[in-house]
Formats: C-alpha cells, structure tokens, sequence
C-alpha cells in the first residue's frame, strides 16, 4: 500500500498557532485593563487570567510572570528578525540588513498604535513594567551585535582596522535610533508615519558608520613610488571589499589619496 502523507498537518499547525496568539493578546489586554484600573500591585494573575476567560495554568503556559503578560510579541518578532538576518542576501552590506530587521520590531507597536500607547503610558509609572521593557530591547541589541560582528572578525583586528569597533557601535546605534523614533511617535498618540522617521534615521546612522565599515578590512593598496607621486598625474590605487556601497567606494578613494600625499 503506498503511504500518502497527512495534509491536514500544516493546517492544524497554522490553527495552534493562530490560536496560541490570540489568547496572549487576549491576556495582554486583560492584563492592560486591570494595570490600569485596579493598579499594577494590586492585580494578580488569578485575576489576568480570569478577566481572559482561561485557567490559571493557562496564563503560565503562555508568560512566566504578570509583567510579561502586556509584551505579548517579542518572542515572535524576535524569531521574525532573526529570519531576516539569515535569509539576508550576501550582497547586502550587513548595516542593511540590520535596519530591515529591527523595522520588524517597529512593525510589531505600529500594528496596534492604541495598545502601544497605553504599555508606554503604563512603563512610565510601573518600575518593574519597565525593567522587563529594557530586558526585552537588550535582546535586540545583542542579537544585531553578534550579526555584525560576525561578519568583521574581531579576531582579524589589526592596526587602521576599526571593523569591530565599528559593527558593535553601530549596533548599539540602530536599536537607539529605533527607541527614539518609537518613544516620540508614542508620545504624540501614535500618530504620524514612524516607518518613515526610522528610515530617516537609517539614514543618519548610514552616513555615520555606513561608508566607514568594510573599508579597513581591504588590503592597503601598495604605496607608489616617491618620485611617481612627486609627478603631476600619479596614479594611485585603491582597494574596496566586493559589493561595496558607492559611499564606501569613495571613502576607499579619499584614504588612498590621503596615503599618497606626502
């Protein structure tokens, strides 16, 4: 008899999950209302998972403890911006890739712009809401961190090579960036294109670090001659990695000149 596969398994795996989220945001917004009725103190768990209609085992199936509860998305962007970095095109410079992966997170407050702001508000005033807020951000950081690193070996370090140095600031840089147009878009009600003000940002993060990295990690190219570069028309060469920016390209340039003027 030949086996023919089951193909209902896909479908039942799509309906767990679709219905896995929908009860975390179901206790995200009981947990919400309760903070913000009766108090973060003073609600329980009991309570967060009785106003969601689910057992007390449930909520702990879903969230470790109640302060988790109203960041029902992280684990899930964090998978999603993972999948960005690994599925990033080998041409793309690294810097790139990062910014496309932490618009995913901005994507994650811009679905629900009213939901985002109530957990600001709420971050604001409960300490410990906050603390798991910047837990949760660090999480980004390192994951960017090691993407970028892994592609300018801090082992390669050497003199004139500030790759590594580089690739964690930027790092660090784009997860300030994206906590910065967050906090001011939540400030002002969640309104206003934010995509559009991150992506201004990425420029400005772009111009800063952008034409610098992948520059030091090409060969010097070889010093000319004295008396060549004495003549009017020396030649002097220039060497940037494959698949480098035009900025990078020129910034390339601009250090061979600067290394053949005496």
């Amino acid at each position: 008899m030949q086996y023919v596969p089951h193909m209902s398994q896909p479908r039942s795996t799509a309906r767990t999950t679709a219905q896995r989220h929908r009860v975390r945001q179901e206790l995200a917004t009981a947990a919400m209302h309760l903070f913000s009725t009766k108090g973060y103190e003073a609600t329980t768990v009991d309570e967060i998972a009785a106003a969601a209609g689910v057992a007390r085992r449930t909520f702990f199936r879903h969230f470790r403890s109640k302060e988790e509860a109203i960041f029902p998305d992280h684990d899930d962007t964090l998978v999603r911006v993972q999948a960005v970095l690994d599925s990033a095109d080998p041409g793309e410079h690294p810097l790139d890739t990062v910014c496309r992966g932490i618009t995913e997170v901005l994507r994650m407050y811009a679905e629900s712009p009213e939901v985002s702001v109530e957990r600001y508000r709420l971050t604001r005033e409960v300490p410990a809401l906050r603390e798991h807020e910047i837990a949760s951000v660090a999480r980004y950081d390192r994951l960017f961190t090691r993407y970028l690193l892994g592609h300018f070996d801090e082992a390669a370090h050497r003199a004139g090579d500030d790759d590594p140095l580089l690739a964690e600031v930027a790092a660090s840089a784009v997860v300030a960036a994206h906590n910065h147009v967050l906090r001011r878009w939540l400030r002002a009600g969640g309104k206003g294109d934010v995509e559009a003000q991150l992506n201004h940002a990425f420029d400005v993060i772009r111009e800063t670090f952008g034409t610098g990295m992948g520059v030091g990690r090409a060969e010097p190219a070889p010093a000319a001659p004295v008396a060549q570069q004495d003549r009017p028309g020396a030649v002097v060469v220039a060497v940037a990695r494959t698949g480098a920016s035009p900025a990078e390209v020129l910034r390339a340039v601009e250090k061979a000149l600067e290394s053949g003027v005496d």
